[in-house]
């Protein structure tokens, strides 16, 4: 089993499927369409679904393994990384990677595991360029992820190995020589020696799915309201700000703790000089996007699903809860 490094936990959505299994599932043909005919004999298929494309594999299939396979073609110098980190990185993890609020510090840190608080950063805890490679390219800028150029994701990790004292000022790191840099904690992560299980179904004694009871279920995406009838949808909870749902699920992400210099709901002096400007002003903002000195708003927040509608109605919510 390959090494396995957990560097995070996102607040991303997680997606839970609940199914219960009948005898009539082995009768189950299992075909959506000409070309996605399955095999239930097979061990773990359950008869749902379709087949995945190569084109809808590619775009997952974008990890970055140990031995560097995965890695794209392309290449990226400490220069370089030093001016995208300070445009895209610095609000977050800090100039010199220190970290900013509770966001997490990338560079020092060696030395202190043993420590009642260590302080887990890329030179002190990580164990692949790998990984930092992977994680940068799939998973930031926080605001923007998946938006980094291959090129723009080596510069970037080149840059961080720097504030870690890895590599030197004039280094360009490259697929060809990114399995060349060790980092220092490398020799402290261990293979998984619990072996590797497969379960084969008994298709007998199984639930009836009615006494199935969920406990848990992903929250409704308020762009998908639930239709009641032709003319008439579900309304919010009495008493609910018509923007205060769409605040909660999304604008809250970066406002209620000021990411990339996003002003908290609630403070007044952040918010006064703001809505001096109008509604129609900082709903225009909101729906398109905005980038200054002070922070970056990507359009809609980066939830392109949102209506224009359900954007004003979070503006006025953020508005009227902080005046």
């Amino acid at each position: 089993m390959s090494r396995f490094l957990k560097t995070c936990l996102l607040p991303l959505s997680t997606f839970m499927l609940l199914t219960a299994c009948g005898q009539d599932a082995q009768n189950n043909t299992g075909t959506s369409g000409a070309n996605n005919e399955f095999d239930n004999s097979r061990v773990g298929h359950y008869g749902l679904g379709s087949r995945a494309t190569p084109e809808q594999i590619a775009g997952w299939d974008i990890d970055i393994r140990p031995d560097g396979a995965g890695l794209p073609e392309g290449s990226g110098s400490v220069e370089d990384g030093e001016y995208l980190y300070e445009d895209k990185c610095a609000h977050c993890h800090g100039t010199f990677g220190e970290g900013e609020g509770r966001h997490p510090v990338l560079a020092g840190g060696q030395g202190s595991l043993k420590d009642a608080r260590p302080s887990k950063t890329v030179g002190s805890y990580w164990p692949y360029a790998s990984t930092l490679y992977d994680y940068i390219y799939r998973a930031m800028p926080f605001t923007q992820p998946e938006s980094l150029s291959p090129d723009e994701t080596y510069a970037l990790t080149a840059y961080v190995l720097y504030l870690n004292e890895l590599v030197e000022d004039d280094f360009v790191l490259s697929r060809d020589n990114l399995t060349d840099v060790h980092l220092p904690n490398e020799g402290n992560f261990v293979p998984d020696p619990r072996p590797d299980t497969a379960n084969t179904r008994c298709m007998e004694n199984c639930r009836d799915p009615k006494a199935i009871k969920i406990m848990s279920e992903v929250a409704p995406n308020p762009a998908s309201t639930k239709t009641m009838s032709p003319d008439k949808t579900e309304s919010a909870p009495e008493n609910q700000h018509p923007g205060q749902q769409t605040y909660q699920q999304f604008c809250s992400i970066c406002h209620a703790s000021g990411v990339a210099g996003a002003p908290k709901l609630g403070d007044k002096t952040a918010w006064t000089p703001r809505i001096a400007q109008g509604i129609d002003k900082l709903t225009a903002n909101a729906i398109n996007g905005i980038s200054s000195d002070g922070g970056i708003m990507p359009p809609k927040g980066g939830f392109a699903q949102l209506s224009n509608g359900q954007v004003g109605d979070a503006v006025r919510f953020i508005m009227e809860a902080s005046q």
